[in-house]
């Protein structure tokens, strides 16, 4: 029997645990940045400019549609056993607690995420890197620094706008659409939602995938090969490891989140 599997096995493991550490001393540089001056305001309101504010339409816009689909499938769920009066409280906390934070972070790295790490990748494909550390600049203060904060900043307020438009879209279904009661849609979704167990939650949710989408992000582009291959590989890869990542850890914080 060949020994080949394991030794790739081993190969793959070791490869994975190393890139493991690399990522968190990253992190730890970014976390250092943090609590050194200068601090960049300037620099982070452009990147929330670019990360959020360039966003608003596709968040406002998906949100409006998935509440539209909710406000739809919940009318028809709930109308087969007589409680279609708790459809505010279905859309609102299934957008609470899951679909906003979630849906807005993949839309997020998606759109923002890919951008951050083509963008840095490019930066180390022409040497805009070196020239940073030629001239006694640090690019994890200077180029990291701003954007990781930007995302962080942004994902929630993102969230946050997604949650309401799907509210408003069940809200357009429920009332307009099938002629139900704009007050018992209000009223079940207000008695429904907890503050603590929910908006809490979900604002976690959202502050936690900030971190994993833009640490991801720019630890890709800032290790791209310095190719046009490397960016592409490295945009691909931000893209698909942040949004296994989100999904892994939303299922973490959701069943740490109820005990």
């Amino acid at each position: 029997m060949s020994a080949q599997p394991i030794i790739q096995l081993g190969h793959g493991t070791t490869r994975f645990v190393l890139g493991l550490g690399e990522a968190a001393g990253f992190a730890g540089q970014i976390l250092a940045s943090l609590f050194r001056r200068p601090l960049r305001v300037r620099r982070i309101l452009d990147e929330i400019y670019g990360i959020g504010v360039l966003s608003l339409s596709i968040i406002l816009l998906s949100g409006l549609v998935v509440g539209l689909v909710l406000g739809l499938q919940g009318y028809t769920t709930l109308v087969r056993f007589g409680a279609e009066q708790n459809l505010g409280a279905m859309v609102g906390l299934v957008l609470i607690r899951e679909m906003g934070p979630v849906l807005t972070a993949l839309l997020i790295t998606g759109r923002a995420g890919s951008a951050v790490a083509a963008e840095i990748g490019s930066m180390v494909v022409t040497e805009q890197l070196d020239g940073l550390r030629m001239m006694s600049i640090e690019p994890v203060d200077y180029v990291v620094k701003p954007k990781v904060v930007a995302m962080v900043l942004s994902m929630p307020l993102l969230a946050a706008l997604f949650t309401v438009m799907g509210i408003l879209g069940g809200w357009i279904v429920g009332v307009i659409f099938v002629g139900g009661d704009s007050g018992v849609y209000l009223s079940s979704l207000e008695s429904s939602v907890v503050f603590r167990e929910d908006v809490l939650g979900s604002l976690i949710k959202t502050l936690v995938f900030g971190i994993l989408v833009a640490l991801i992000a720019t630890w890709r582009g800032f290790t791209a090969r310095p190719s046009a291959a490397g960016v592409s590989a490295a945009t691909t890869s931000t893209v698909v490891s942040a949004s296994v990542f989100v999904l892994i850890f939303n299922y973490f914080i959701t069943a740490l989140w109820r005990f």
